[in-house]
Formats: C-alpha cells, structure tokens, sequence
C-alpha cells in the first residue's frame, strides 16, 4: 500500500525542499509542483511533492494520521 501525507516546506534549495511531517524532517523534490513557498504544505510521496494542500487540511490529515497511530498501539 501507498501512502502520500502532508508536509510543511521548511526551506528550499533550487527543486529541493526541506519538509516537516510529523516532526520527521526530509528532503524531497519539489519540481512537479509550481510556486512553492516555505510554509506552504505539500502532500508527499515516495520522495516527490505531488501537489499543495490547505493547511486547515493538512493539520486535519495529520491529526487524523496521529489518531490513527494512537489507536493501533492502544491494542
């Protein structure tokens, strides 16, 4: 299975952007998605920016995903 999640742009470095996603800090390639800017949110897969997200979105997801977590070690 294949997951694509949310992550905020910390920095940016030419088709290269540093991201946040649940405190997990990576770089991923940001060159199929245009305008990019430090803050914006992206939603990630297999390394690669896919497309932007709204943040009231992106924090519902994480939380979602944080739950989710939560509730398969509550078991």
């Amino acid at each position: 299975m294949c997951l694509a999640v949310p992550g905020e742009v910390l920095s940016i470095s030419g088709s290269r952007a540093l991201i946040n996603t649940m405190g997990v800090k990576k770089e991923v390639s940001i060159a199929l998605v245009e305008d990019v800017k430090i803050g914006d949110y992206l939603i990630i897969h297999a390394g690669c920016a896919i497309s932007k997200i709204d943040e009231q979105e992106a924090l519902e997801t994480l939380k979602l995903f944080k739950e989710l977590g939560e509730a398969c070690y509550e078991q």
